[in-house]
């Protein structure tokens, strides 16, 4: 028996020695990864992911307002709506913002392409995030890709916004498989003594390190391979998902790492009944495949009975003395993501504002329920690799 084990510890190597040199170009199914980044808080996460890169991925920035795309790096920049909007932005109104994508679909889904799996960003409550959120997930939807909604929600303060939200929040949920909600009230408790702008990055860091964690999941090889297959299997199961993040370098990981991924700050929510989990581990060559099975296990024993969950695990030499769990539950209930704490919270907003802007965002959109908006008439504007290429 010894001589089987050491037999196939010695195969082992030479076999992970393959895998790190197996052809990076060949391009045969690999899956095609989109990450669309929708107005202002889309752009910078989009902004942020093009520079701590991404492998398998492409980024694309779409807005109305010219300035701040000017600042935003990319692979792909699309300014919307240029004849409506002037390249002035949405002036927080999401009927704009939606009214503009949709006048631009013919060049976003020149840009989408044949995408297999499309992340789509953007942060609830403005005007361009919110209305072309969902424009650019049914666009992606129809043309066969996965999509997986990345969204931040506004401070409770934020009155009208929250009403935006909420209402944007609905219509990402209609056309996207999966959405992932991010809830900046957490970051009073999580950075409250930061300034502003730094503790809004924290936000954008977090999106953006969870987008990358997915992305590269499925585009790297792994020792218990997760691929394209498996996450459209679980992203398929619909409606509302929650992200957990976990380190740890504590002798006793298996635990410790599902601690720190159940008590994250910013992810914290209870996703007991869930009914599909997606759970990666990435450990050095000292992680047992007892530790890693036990890790998957800890972090998915609350969900239903007859969920559907995948686990892959890779081998990193840096990661030696440490683990990191990432894994994504789907088919979420929890109040602290859908319909009660959110719906209270925006029927609260709309009996403290006017009620005109409450309403505004449905009207308008209720208007035009039957309506095709036209192309844009050669007045978006595409810019590829930062270089000004107006494609229509």
């Amino acid at each position: 028996m010894q001589d089987i084990v050491q037999d196939a510890l010695e195969n082992a190597e030479a076999e992970q020695s393959k895998m790190a040199s197996a052809d990076d170009d060949d391009e045969f199914g690999e899956p095609r990864i989109v990450i669309v980044g929708c107005g202002g808080a889309g752009n910078n996460t989009i902004n942020r992911l093009y520079n701590i890169g991404v492998e398998g991925a492409d980024t694309v920035a779409i807005n109305t307002d010219k300035q701040h795309l000017k600042m935003i790096e990319a692979d792909t920049k699309i300014l919307v709506g240029k004849s409506l909007t002037q390249g002035l932005g949405a002036g927080g109104d999401p009927s704009m913002g939606e009214r503009a994508t949709e006048m631009a679909q013919g060049t976003i889904k020149e840009v989408l392409g044949n995408a297999d799996l499309v992340f789509v960003t953007a942060g609830m409550g403005g005007g361009t995030g919110t209305g072309a959120a969902p424009v650019v997930a049914k666009i992606a939807k129809e043309q066969g890709a996965i999509v997986v909604g990345m969204v931040s929600t506004p401070f409770n303060v934020e009155r009208a916004r929250t009403v935006k939200a909420e209402e944007g929040l609905e219509k990402l949920r209609n056309e996207a498989d999966s959405i992932i909600v991010l809830d900046n009230n957490r970051l009073l408790d999580y950075v409250p003594n930061l300034p502003i702008g730094k503790a809004f990055s924290v936000m954008d860091q977090i999106i953006a390190e969870t987008v990358k964690g997915i992305s590269e999941t499925i585009t790297q090889p792994s020792l218990i391979n997760l691929d394209y297959a498996d996450m459209s299997t679980i992203m398929n199961q619909g409606g509302v998902a929650v992200m957990l993040v976990g380190e740890t370098q504590d002798k006793n990981k298996t635990q410790e790492v599902v601690n720190d991924a159940m008590n994250h700050p910013l992810l914290d929510v209870d996703y007991r009944g869930a009914s599909g989990g997606l759970v990666h581990i990435t450990g050095g060559p000292d992680l047992t495949l007892k530790e890693a099975e036990g890790i998957a296990d800890n972090i998915t024993e609350r969900l239903e009975a007859s969920a559907n969950v995948i686990w892959g695990a890779r081998i990193h030499e840096e990661y030696k003395g440490k683990v990191r769990v990432m894994a994504i539950m789907t088919g979420v209930q929890s109040a602290q993501v859908l319909g009660p704490t959110t719906q209270k919270q925006a029927d609260k907003s709309r009996a403290s504002i006017n009620g005109q802007q409450a309403s505004e965002f449905n009207s308008n959109s209720n208007q035009r329920s039957g309506e095709a908006w036209q192309s844009d008439g050669g007045q978006d504007e595409v810019e590829k690799n930062n270089g000004l290429d107006v494609i229509r």
